[in-house]
């Protein structure tokens, strides 16, 4: 396993149906680890590795939390910054929707080439975070209604109304998921 989704310069940009196709099964895996109760709590695509046969693999465990009966929630900030959750950042306590929050900045940086507010310094995007809320697109007009409905179940701001992993893998946008096959020239210029 070598290559992530963004890991390069010259790549054309990956397509809806190659992305749909990446984050659908980066979303099995956090299924897996929330249904154990972990959270990963660095969800980005330098964490999201494919393998030669594309098979999508999550790395760098450091920050992961175990979630128990008796602490259901944390309320550390850890992780990276562009790819944090507002509740992470305002410190508040939070459980495993901060990973589906990642999830959806790991899209918008999959479609744009980097995650929102990389341009800032990080303690001035995680202020942005914690005060603009949702995320703007740079170009929505050039995206499907699928992919603009998908992001903004990952990237609600009130906890209560983001999706669950669960509940992403029956949404719309993973209907449109490519092949493993059609991965093969993204995996191919980077060998």
């Amino acid at each position: 396993i070598e290559n992530s989704p963004t890991n390069g310069s010259n790549h054309s940009p990956l397509s809806e149906p190659q992305i749909a196709y990446i984050v659908r099964e980066t979303c099995r895996g956090l299924k897996f680890l929330h249904d154990k109760h972990i959270i990963h709590r660095d969800i980005k695509s330098d964490n999201v590795l494919l393998d030669r046969s594309a098979r999508v693999k999550i790395t760098d465990f450091g920050f992961c939390a175990k979630l128990t009966d008796k602490r259901s929630k944390r309320a550390t900030m850890v992780g990276t910054p562009y790819w944090m959750a507002p509740e992470v950042v305002k410190q508040r306590e939070y459980d495993e929707k901060v990973d589906v929050w990642s999830l959806g900045i790991m899209t918008i940086e999959m479609l744009e080439g980097e995650p929102p507010y990389l341009n800032e310094d990080p303690l001035k995007a995680l202020y942005l975070i914690a005060t603009n809320g949702t995320p703007k697109l740079k170009h929505p007009e050039l995206l499907s209604l699928e992919i603009k409905r998908f992001l903004s179940v990952c990237l609600c701001v009130d906890v209560r109304y983001r999706a669950s992993t669960e509940e992403l893998l029956h949404h719309s946008f993973f209907d449109m998921s490519c092949e493993p096959k059609d991965l093969t020239t993204l995996l191919e210029w980077k060998k």
